[in-house]
């Protein structure tokens, strides 16, 4: 920061100059190329859709590829060069911009748009995801399901450009922010690949044990089997005010997400618990997405709470299962748990769930595997204390700093 603070009082003592992006950059618009044009290998070419989903502020590599016949008629990246997003489905992606560091020309196609300069690469990508950005580009944005800020809008947006010296410096310091989330996010990975490996290898009892042995210790038995209750949820009418801003917790089927529930994101009142005629459950049940997006996910609620409809709700019986034993394997199971899904969304539904087969070893085998893998489930889940805790720690500690280190006193 001293060194920044040293060359920006040596280089620019007045401020620092702001200037219209297409004041100093030239910004050519991309056309075509759908992702049915992708090719095994090719032109390397980044896709508008890509930039908010596949990369970060800067690659030297692109992960799709276009026929050279194709390429010819499409927007040339340079080195150097940035690709940015004019469209997206929200607003915090639209002009999301990667800075193109590979060594070979590049192509992309429409939604984009291609901004070709001499200032340092990294630092415009880095400022285009600052909250004073995001301020001007909201100005500029159109659209409503889809959000839009064409080229010419964007040539528009002034930002700050100090000298090239002050750029680099500021790069640096991002830079090492930046690896260094990405070094977590590597071990995060690693980690739920291990995780995997010792669910799956603790969960195959098939494989682990055979004839006497097996059926000595290990049982079948269907998940309704081994509850003491199997209950779904229900839904106020949302036309009715006086059924929601209750204290009583309300769980929808896209907050279960493989984690334990301490809160909900919707209470509801006394009345639309009796109208909907959903049901208290108690604390430590499985609860099962039954429909949507999260279909076949799990989750343990850590307090007693009610559902929507969209929910199975297991009630572990203890003298037969451990709870979080059965909250493992379903959670293992999901991709065959999701195929028996029906209809055109593949939904399940309670009878479904509660035909579904586990294995019952004794339970103090059960606790044995649940130590395990709570361990492993903390380590790459917990917001609070695993990975993901440094992960989001080491996220703002990086916002921070870039926030401070671009924003800048604007020259007269």
């Amino acid at each position: 920061m001293s060194r920044i603070n040293d060359l920006l009082a040596r280089l620019c003592p007045e401020g620092v100059e702001f200037k219209a992006i297409g004041d100093f950059g030239d910004l050519v618009r991309g056309n075509g190329m759908p992702k049915s044009d992708f090719v095994e290998s090719g032109v390397g070419c980044i896709h508008y859709g890509q930039i908010y989903t596949d990369y970060g502020i800067w690659t030297t590599e692109t992960k799709s590829f276009i026929s050279v016949e194709k390429a010819k008629k499409l927007a040339k990246v340079d080195p150097g060069d940035l690709v940015i997003t004019n469209t997206s489905e929200n607003i915090e992606d639209v002009c999301k911009a990667v800075a193109w560091l590979g060594d070979a020309q590049i192509v992309t196609g429409g939604h984009a748009t291609v901004l070709k300069h001499s200032q340092d690469a990294k630092y415009l990508s880095y400022y285009l995801q600052t909250p004073r950005f995001f301020a001007e580009k909201k100005k500029h944005a159109t659209g409503t399901k889809v959000i839009d800020v064409s080229a010419k809008s964007l040539a528009k947006i002034r930002i700050p450009i100090p000298p090239l010296e002050v750029q680099r410096e500021i790069v640096k310091v991002l830079d090492t922010f930046t690896m260094l989330e990405a070094e977590l996010e590597a071990e995060l990975e690693a980690r739920r690949r291990q995780y995997q490996y010792y669910r799956d290898a603790l969960l195959s009892f098939d494989e682990r044990m055979s004839g006497a042995s097996k059926q000595a210790r290990v049982r079948w038995a269907t998940l309704g089997e081994i509850c003491k209750s199997v209950s779904s949820g229900g839904t106020p009418l949302s036309t009715r005010p006086d059924y929601y801003g209750g204290d009583i917790p309300w769980l929808r089927t896209q907050e279960v997400r493989y984690t334990d529930i301490h809160d909900t994101e919707i209470k509801i009142t006394e009345k639309g618990l009796k109208e909907s005629a959903a049901k208290w459950i108690p604390a430590n049940c499985v609860i099962v997405a039954i429909s949507g997006a999260t279909a076949a996910r799990s989750a343990i609620n850590k307090i007693p709470l009610t559902t929507n409809q969209h929910c199975c709700n297991l009630e572990i019986d203890p003298a037969q299962a451990n709870y979080r034993y059965v909250f493992h394997w379903v959670s293992n199971e999901y991709e065959r748990l999701k195929a028996y899904g029906q209809g055109a969304r593949a939904d399940l539904n309670s009878g479904l769930i509660k035909s579904y087969p586990i294995p019952i070893p004794p339970l103090e085998e059960q606790a044995r595997i649940v130590a395990i893998l709570d361990k492993f489930d903390a380590l790459v889940n917990d917001l609070s204390s695993g990975l993901p805790a440094e992960i989001k720690a080491r996220r703002q500690q990086y916002e921070h700093y870039r926030d401070r280190l671009l924003s800048f006193r604007e020259a007269a």
